[in-house]
C-alpha cells in the first residue's frame, strides 16, 4: 500500500497531452485553451464616452456652450470641438477631437439657441481612453485557461471565433458485479441498482471529458475481459468500478495485466478508497475504483479529475476554505488518510454529516465539502481550523 501523496504523484506524472482542435466559440464553454489568445484590436478602439452627456473642453465649463453635433453610439463625429462648443453624446459614442471631458446630462441646463450650461461644480473626464484596457497584439487569455462565460465574451471581443482548445479525453465507464442491475430495473433480494456508473458519467462530464457507458460486466473473466478490450479501442481512459479488492471475484487487476496494462499501484493509503488501481498501456490509461459509491466519488475527485485536467493542460489546484470545526471527530484506525464529508453549520463552521461508511451514498447529498485527517491522527477537536474542499454544485 502506498500513500495518497505518492499515488497522486504517480498518476499526475503519467498524464500525456491529447493534442488540440479548433472549435466554434459557441461550443467553447468549459474547454481548455491550447494556445494564447491575442487581441486583434485596441480595446476600447477609440476614446469612448462613459456617460450620456456633452463632450466639451474642460477650460470652457464655466461658459455657455453651443451644441454643434449629436453623436450616438456607432456614429463617427464630423466636427472638431473648439472654444465654447460641445457635442451631445451617448454612452459608447466616439469622443470628438478637441474634447477632453464629458459632462453628464444630469448636470446641464438647456438654453435658447441650441446652447447649454454646466450646472455642476466639477466633473470627472468620463472618457474611456483608447487602448486603456487592452492594446492590439496583447495576450488577453493564456494557454491553459478553462473557458468560462466571461472568457467567451473576451473571445468574441477580440474576434477569436474558433479558439484552439485541448481535445477532450474519451472515458470508458464500466461497472462490474453480479449484484448490479440498471436503475430502471427492480432489484431482487440480492441485487442493488448501479449508481456508480451514472455518478462517474456525471463527474466525467463535469470535468470536461466525454464519457461512454459500457454497461455492467458480470463477475466472470470472459465478461470483464471482453468489456476491457472493447473500451480500450475507443477511449483514452477506462474507469472500472468494483472487482478490484482481494475477493475471489475481484478479477479486474489480473485482467488488466493480461490486456498489457502495467499496474503502477493497486492499494492506496486512503479512506475511503484503499483498493484503487492505476494502470498504463501504450495508448490507454485505466483506473480501477472500489465498488462502494462514496469511495468511487472521492477517488475520482481527488485523483482522476486532476489527471483528466492535466491531460487537457489545465492546472486544477482545488479550492480549499479555512473553516472552524464545530464538532470533534474521532477515529480508531489511523494508518490511512481519511476524507470525511462535512456540512456547513449555522454558526459559520463545519461539522461531519451522518456517515456510515463508503457505502452510504446519501451522506454526500447532505455534505457541502470534504476534510482530510492525516495518517496517525485519531482526533480533531472542536474549534480546530480545518481545510474544507467544497463539493462543487
Amino acid at each position: 500500500m502506498i500513500s495518497f501523496e505518492t499515488a497522486f504523484e504517480i498518476v499526475m506524472d503519467s498524464a500525456r497531452p491529447l493534442g488540440a482542435e479548433a472549435v466554434p466559440i459557441s461550443s467553447a464553454l468549459n474547454r481548455i485553451l491550447a494556445q494564447d489568445v491575442t487581441s486583434d484590436t485596441d480595446i476600447p478602439p477609440f476614446n469612448k464616452s462613459a456617460m450620456d452627456g456633452y463632450a466639451c473642453r474642460r477650460e470652457d465649463l464655466s461658459n455657455e456652450l453651443t451644441v454643434i453635433e449629436e453623436i450616438p453610439a456607432g456614429y463617427v463625429p464630423r466636427q472638431v470641438i473648439t472654444r465654447n462648443q460641445c457635442a451631445k453624446i451617448m454612452t459608447g459614442g466616439i469622443v470628438p477631437e478637441g474634447a477632453d471631458c464629458v459632462i453628464m446630462v444630469e448636470f446641464t441646463e438647456n438654453r435658447a439657441g441650441n446652447k447649454i450650461i454646466f450646472t455642476g461644480k466639477e466633473t470627472e473626464d468620463h472618457i474611456c481612453l483608447k487602448a486603456e484596457d487592452v492594446k492590439k497584439g496583447e495576450i488577453v487569455l493564456r494557454k491553459g485557461t478553462k473557458l468560462m462565460p466571461h472568457h467567451i465574451a473576451v473571445l468574441a471581443t477580440v474576434g477569436c471565433v474558433a479558439p484552439l482548445v485541448s481535445r477532450q479525453p474519451r472515458i470508458g465507464i464500466v461497472a462490474t458485479g453480479n449484484e448490479l442491475v440498471e436503475p430502471g430495473e427492480q432489484p431482487s433480494l440480492s441485487q442493488i441498482r448501479n449508481s456508480n456508473s451514472y455518478q462517474l458519467c456525471a463527474q466525467v462530464t463535469a470535468a470536461g471529458a466525454i464519457p461512454t457507458y459500457y454497461g455492467i460486466a458480470k463477475d466472470t473473466a470472459g465478461a470483464i475481459d471482453a468489456t476491457i478490450k472493447s473500451s480500450m479501442v475507443e477511449n483514452d481512459v477506462i474507469i472500472l468500478s468494483g472487482g478490484v479488492s482481494m475477493g475471489e471475484y475481484d478479477l479486474v487487476p489480473d485482467l488488466l495485466k493480461e490486456n498489457n496494462f502495467k499496474l503502477l499501484f493497486e492499494k492506496v493509503g486512503i479512506k475511503p478508497g484503499r483498493p484503487t488501481v492505476f494502470g498504463v498501456s501504450d495508448e490507454v490509461f485505466c483506473f480501477g475504483l472500489p465498488g462502494n459509491p462514496v469511495s468511487t466519488f472521492v477517488i475520482f475527485e481527488l485523483i482522476v479529475k486532476p489527471f483528466l485536467y492535466k491531460m487537457m493542460g489545465f492546472d486544477s489546484t482545488p479550492a480549499e476554505i479555512r473553516m472552524r470545526l464545530d464538532q470533534t471527530i474521532t477515529r480508531e484506525k489511523v494508518e490511512r488518510t481519511a476524507w470525511i464529508p462535512v456540512a456547513f453549520t449555522e454558526g459559520g463552521g463545519v461539522a461531519p454529516v451522518e456517515y456510515h461508511g463508503s457505502g452510504h451514498l446519501n451522506s454526500l447529498s447532505e455534505a457541502d465539502g470534504l476534510i482530510s485527517i492525516p495518517v496517525g491522527i485519531s482526533e480533531v477537536k472542536e474549534g480546530t481550523v480545518v481545510l474544507v474542499r467544497p463539493i462543487q454544485s
